[in-house]
């Protein structure tokens, strides 16, 4: 018998598995840990600020101002120098573009910032993660503004 060599595609080659809801949600919960975490570091000396009351800027306090943009600025730069955030680092998760080129920096305002802005500030807007459990390429409302998909690596 002699073996016969059976061509294979390149689609077969990279098989792409996407990442679905639960483990999307626990590296965001593993996200939020350590962007907690970061806050309770990087903002403590706002305490010595004002005898310890809260700074208002308008509607806002200075601390809510300052640990919101630790959080967009985490998932914005640890998704755009590693593709990856440390929860998705844990879960072996990476985001990739549609197109697989490298993510750009408008790829990452649409799904970093602009997506998660719209899931936080409307409250309702959270129960469209649900997508993710139901559609074939597992991608969220903010993936699909930006062409994104999240993988297992």
């Amino acid at each position: 018998m002699s073996e016969e060599t059976i061509p294979v595609t390149n689609e077969e080659i990279e098989t792409i598995k996407y990442a679905g809801f639960w483990m999307r949600f626990w590296a965001y919960l593993a996200d939020l840990l350590i962007v907690f975490s970061l806050n309770g570091i990087l903002l403590s000396p706002l305490h010595f600020i004002n005898d310890g009351k809260s700074v208002d800027i308008g509607f806002w306090t200075l601390a809510g101002i300052a640990s919101s943009l630790v959080f967009y600025i985490y998932f914005l730069l640890m998704t755009k120098y590693f593709n990856q955030t440390l929860g998705k680092m844990i879960f072996g998760l990476k985001v990739i573009r549609e197109d697989r080129q490298s993510l750009s920096w408008s790829d990452l305002l649409f799904r970093e910032v602009v997506g998660r802005f719209f899931h936080r500030v409307f409250w309702f807007t959270a129960f469209l993660y649900i997508v993710v459990a139901v559609k074939e390429e597992k991608q969220g409302i903010h993936d699909m503004l930006a062409d994104t998909r999240v993988i297992h690596v």
